[in-house]
């Protein structure tokens, strides 16, 4: 899927006013998304994107000052820490980062292979993986992160 494709699509499936927007929730997203993930995780996926939305992932998933530790499993938080994180890079409220999070993991599933949305399911908590599409959500047995 190309920038401008994946972009339209976060727009149309977040009900978001313009591109600007949908471009703000997808950064926020995905740079979230890079902090929470294990680094070779993030990598894999920055693969399978568009290297400008991949970027998010990498550049969140490396940096940051996290430890070593922490970039290898990815750092640990749950559902209030991934919305409040989203809201304040994307200026927006807790709720409506999470709408947009929610359409922007949409897209990411139409993006990525099955596998690598199967691995993402099983590094996230419960929590944070009810925002995943719902047909991967019934398709394996998910650890608890």
């Amino acid at each position: 899927m190309h920038h401008d494709e994946f972009i339209g699509q976060v727009r149309a499936r977040g009900a978001l006013p313009d591109r600007a927007a949908a471009e703000r929730a997808a950064r926020a997203t995905l740079e979230t998304l890079g902090e929470r993930v294990p680094v070779g995780l993030a990598e894999h996926m920055a693969a399978q994107l568009p290297p400008s939305l991949g970027q998010y992932l990498l550049r969140a998933a490396v940096g940051h000052g996290a430890s070593r530790d922490e970039r290898r499993r990815g750092e640990r938080f749950d559902l209030t820490t991934f919305a409040g994180r989203i809201a304040w890079r994307s200026g927006t409220d807790e709720e409506v980062a999470l709408r947009e999070a929610g359409a922007v993991l949409d897209v990411l599933d139409a993006s990525l292979s099955p596998e690598l949305m199967r691995k993402l399911g099983h590094v996230l908590p419960h929590d944070i993986r009810e925002l995943l599409p719902e047909a991967r959500t019934q398709d394996a047995p998910w650890s608890t992160a």
